[in-house]
């Protein structure tokens, strides 16, 4: 193993004595300072290898060499005071993880960033405390212009919220920059800001910021390789900007309060591609019934559904907490909405029901507009599973429709709930649909318990 460069190979030390009286070679001492290093490395925290200093004159002061520093244990006040211990460049540090474990303010976690960058680390890691306290204000970092990260490639924060653009440049080498500041507890602030990345280095991004509701996000990284958000919004965002033409594998998870269709509510969007390898790009919305109509809602959920289209999808999954009200409007409002939806050529509709038993009264405006005479063309569709079916009036009315509109399936997958398993008639009604359209391999799954048998129509 080469020795660290601009460090010295130092002597080895004996310790204590043999029962004749002869030195007894300390064996672990005399190792060489890389081996005796990766000992201290491996102890995972600064305290730990400071306090190895009590073995011999040759580990005192070993730690300061470290070039990989973690700092987990130590009050706020004193963690700029350690960072001053270390030796100042060259080398500089390849990773320093600073986790704080109590509240600092906005003012000491700057000066703490400022000791830092003394280090020129090539990998940065700041964790703070989450929200700090119940009643605490949530915590924005930005970085004075003196501030600057000149070696820095990869940044990773968590338990704040960031102005990327006091960051990024003085961050001219950054290549990957995480941010996590999502309340494990659930106290959400009240606050609506934005998201603006712009950086001509960086080739991965990831944020998970659901403390925050963000208004719009605008990104400008033109060699971001993979991008990963999980944010959340109040309703609707403002604006979704996004220039990155050689990004190849997107995680895209967007979390709603009031974003409604009719008695449709959407709580959450999730565009994925590129996760496994042989994996379909694929949307998943989730929605459940509210208790009031929202009449401006089609035309809101519409658009706000449409900003989040940044790539193109073949996989939709549509999962409905329905109360047992009709959702075939809502599906073939969202299947004939935008030419991405009707490009799917696989869709799965996953039906959760409720364990208290809901009945839709009638009239009731999820089953408006008149969505059964509705013709999409959805001449991409191969494949559709309908999970949690019960086989009532208007759930037979989605089947036959699926079936028309979708002239190029191959394949037709629908799952009974426990409950629709033991009415015979139902499964009648779904056989015979299926006979109908001999062309398509159709499938009936019957659940009873972790029972399941699969009939084929053909």
């Amino acid at each position: 193993m080469e020795p660290i460069q601009g460090f010295p190979r130092r002597s080895s030390e004996h310790l204590g004595r043999g029962g004749d009286g002869e030195e007894e070679e300390d064996r672990i001492s005399d190792l060489d300072d890389d081996m005796l290093l990766l000992i201290l490395a491996r102890l995972g925290c600064i305290r730990a290898a400071v306090r190895t200093g009590v073995l011999s004159r040759r580990w005192h002061g070993l730690w300061s060499i470290l070039r990989h520093i973690v700092i987990s244990d130590v009050p706020f006040p004193s963690l700029e005071v350690a960072l001053g211990h270390v030796p100042r460049p060259p080398p500089g540090l390849s990773l320093l993880d600073l986790r704080v474990p109590d509240r600092p303010d906005a003012a000491g976690v700057t000066s703490l960033l400022r000791a830092a960058a003394l280090l020129e680390p090539k990998e940065l890691a700041l964790t703070l405390p989450w929200r700090f306290f119940c009643n605490s204000p949530m915590l924005f970092l930005q970085l004075p212009a003196d501030v600057k990260f000149p070696a820095l490639e990869t940044l990773s924060l968590s338990g704040c919220h960031v102005r990327f653009e006091s960051f990024l440049p003085w961050c001219p080498l950054l290549r990957v920059l995480r941010l996590n500041f999502d309340d494990h507890a659930g106290n959400h602030e009240h606050m609506n800001t934005f998201m603006s990345v712009h950086s001509a280095s960086l080739q991965e991004l990831s944020v998970e910021a659901q403390e925050v509701y963000i208004s719009a996000v605008d990104l400008v990284v033109p060699e971001l390789k993979q991008l990963k958000v999980s944010l959340r919004a109040y309703e609707e965002v403002n604006i979704v900007s996004i220039l990155a033409p050689m990004v190849e594998n997107i995680s895209w998870q967007w979390s709603y309060c009031s974003i409604n269709y009719g008695l449709w509510r959407i709580l959450k969007l999730r565009l994925q591609t590129g996760a496994r390898h042989g994996e379909f790009p694929s949307l998943q919305i989730h929605a459940r019934i509210t208790s009031s109509v929202v009449h401006d809602g089609m035309k809101n959920s519409t658009k706000e559904i449409e900003k989040h289209l940044i790539t193109e999808f073949t996989v939709l999954e549509i999962h409905l907490k329905t109360k047992g009200h009709c959702f075939g409007a809502f599906v073939f409002h969202l299947l004939g909405m935008n030419p991405c939806f009707m490009r799917t050529q696989w869709l799965k509709v996953i039906i959760q029901r409720s364990a208290l038993k809901h009945e839709c009264p009638q009239d009731c405006d999820c089953d408006h507009p008149d969505w059964r005479s509705q013709i999409i063309s959805l001449t991409a569709l191969k494949e559709v599973e309908i999970n949690g079916f019960e086989g009532y009036g208007h759930e037979i009315d989605f089947l036959k429709l699926i079936f028309k509109c979708a002239p190029m399936l191959k394949q037709m997958i629908v799952v009974l709930s426990l409950a629709a398993s033991s009415f015979d008639d139902r499964c009648t009604q779904i056989h015979k649909i299926f006979r109908a359209y001999s062309s398509v391999e159709c499938y009936l799954y019957i659940t009873r318990g972790w029972l399941h048998a699969s009939f084929d129509a053909r």
